[in-house]
């Protein structure tokens, strides 16, 4: 389940970002987080912790749900 769960959220955050037109590096900036930590979020090498789930969905702008579901 875990997996799945951040495999869903890994797709989300990629389909936003490119929505937008913004590289890992943009997002990362406007989320203040580092540029590599969204690129490991995306190909799933990362857990993420609450604290930064709500940065990333802060910066794209959407519910924290939005990140969750498939």
């Amino acid at each position: 389940m875990a997996q799945r769960a951040r495999g869903i959220l890994a797709k989300r955050i990629k389909e936003l970002r490119l929505e937008r037109g913004w590289s890992q590096e943009h997002l990362a900036d406007v989320c203040g987080v580092h540029r590599t930590y969204i690129g490991d979020i995306e190909r799933l090498r990362r857990n993420v912790c609450l604290d930064n789930l709500e940065k990333i969905a802060t910066g794209l702008k959407v519910p924290v749900a939005a990140l969750l579901t498939d």
